[in-house]
């Protein structure tokens, strides 16, 4: 979208200001998964090294075999987590930029 009046930059700054309130929510929700999951992996992998037979070595390998699908959805929560955060970030930046650009427009609406 191409920003050239005063009202279209009102708009764009509601929007972004919009969805980045939204995202403090997800951002929120991001990180409890991730720390829920991240927790629930550990407990699968302790209970898997408990309930193992063998060296530690062995025991160790085991456990880290039973556990790597919960690890696997703990890692993937940390991307989604990293995700929201980008986004957030992403949307940061945009609201900068529509404050330049809102500078040039009235640069350019006194001008004429």
């Amino acid at each position: 979208m191409e920003i050239t009046t005063p009202a279209q930059v009102i708009a764009e700054l509601n929007r972004i200001q919009t969805e980045a309130a939204k995202g403090v929510n997800v951002l929120f929700e991001a990180e409890k998964n991730a720390v829920t999951l991240a927790n629930t992996a550990e407990k699968e992998e302790a209970k898997a090294f408990l309930t193992a037979e063998g060296t530690v070595a062995d025991r160790t390998a085991v456990a880290k075999f039973n556990a790597a699908d919960a690890r696997l959805q703990a890692d993937l929560s940390k991307a989604e987590l990293n995700r929201v955060k980008t986004k957030l970030k992403q949307l940061s930046d945009a609201q900068v930029a529509v404050s330049v650009i809102s500078r040039l427009v009235e640069l350019e609406w006194r001008s004429k």
